[in-house]
């Protein structure tokens, strides 16, 4: 197993980055190969006393930041650490890439550089949500227009997803709409509902609205990129925020700091529980080999953790289930790779996918 690292992409890099490959070195079997600049990468390592004879690296002078157009990473900056790293995987030098980047941009060079699976219309990022037990949404930022066909191909997608990774014999699929009943939504919700309703092959639980997705209503929700990057951010927003809130109440008086003292562990589980960092990062689902978006702030636990879910996303086999099922109900074709594509690719996630 060979796990690709873009180590200039993000918040922290290199030196998270960098950080977080060698703690999983130390944890997971498997190689890896970083990909980024070599001065920055062995300055990290001398000060940290990181061994570097653990891994390949691959040397890169360009960076694609967080504020760069997402297309130019197969366009100005086809040579910069993220599309190296992709075209190690496409061209099969590795099994997985885990980058912290600009996720508009991975998600462009993942479409154009190692392509989707035949028959996938749109692929998806598809995030758990910080909660227990956990709720894997998707789409969560990449297609801001989708349409019914999409949202049926986001369902099967996350359902084998589930499955294999996650161990759930028959994963519940939601679709977010604004109300339970079929009748409820616009007209992408009525749709799909239908859609949803007649797929065998997936456990469809019906419409799942907002305040249920924390009652455990479902295990995989499917909703277009704009709404779910919507949901994910106020959640995650919201966790924050009652963090932040416990941690007023407890150091707002002596009597209350020897009170938060005495529940300190629960505290640190309930902050685990609402981190998103501690479970890994967000594959894209439909793209022909495994690429893991890990969140642009990542720290080091955060990487190596992306690359834990790296190592069982191939491992599971994912992949090969979900081009097995979509040929089931229907190819769509591939066209070979274009500039048009580069402009569609850009189109379907640029005012959602932004940093995460």
């Amino acid at each position: 197993m060979i796990i690709i690292i873009d180590c200039m992409g993000g918040d922290n890099a290199p030196r998270e980055v960098v950080r977080g490959a060698y703690l999983a070195s130390l944890e997971y079997n498997a190689s890896f190969v970083l990909v980024g600049d070599r001065a920055a990468i062995e300055k990290v390592a001398a000060d940290d006393g990181i061994d570097l004879r653990r891994f390949d690296i691959v040397n890169t002078q360009t960076v694609i930041e967080m504020t760069d157009d997402p297309v130019s990473v197969v366009r100005a900056k086809s040579d910069s650490s993220m599309s190296t790293a992709l075209r190690l995987l496409a061209d099969g030098r590795g099994d997985a890439v885990v980058s912290t980047g600009n996720t508009g941009a991975l998600f462009t060079g993942a479409t154009l550089i190692v392509r989707k699976i035949k028959g996938v219309r749109r692929a998806a990022i598809a995030s758990i949500l910080p909660m227990t037990p956990p709720v894997l949404l998707l789409d969560s930022g990449a297609n801001v227009v989708v349409t019914d066909e999409y949202i049926e191909q986001f369902a099967v997608m996350g359902s084998i997803y589930m499955h294999k990774v996650y161990g759930l014999p028959a994963p519940r699929v939601g679709l977010l709409n604004n109300g339970s009943e079929e009748c409820k939504g616009t007209e992408l919700q009525l749709k799909s509902y239908r859609r949803l309703s007649e797929l065998p092959s997936i456990n469809f639980v019906g419409n799942v609205e907002g305040d249920k997705i924390p009652k455990n209503a479902c295990d995989v929700l499917v909703t277009d990129g704009f709404t779910g990057n919507v949901l994910l951010k106020c959640i995650e927003g919201m966790g924050k925020l009652m963090l932040t809130t416990m941690k007023d109440i407890f150091y707002a008086d002596t009597l209350s700091k020897l009170s938060g003292m005495l529940i300190k562990g629960k505290v640190s589980d309930v902050k685990k529980r609402f981190d998103a960092t501690e479970h890994g990062g967000a594959p894209l689902l439909g793209i022909s080999k495994p690429v893991i978006k890990a969140h642009g702030s990542s720290n080091a636990n955060a990487v190596k953790n992306a690359i834990r879910q790296a190592i069982n996303y191939a491992n599971t086999g994912v992949i090969l289930s979900i081009a097995r099922e979509i040929k089931s109900f229907g190819a769509a074709p591939q066209a070979p790779a274009a500039d048009g594509d580069a402009e569609n690719a850009e189109r379907s996630h640029e005012n959602a996918a932004g940093k995460q």
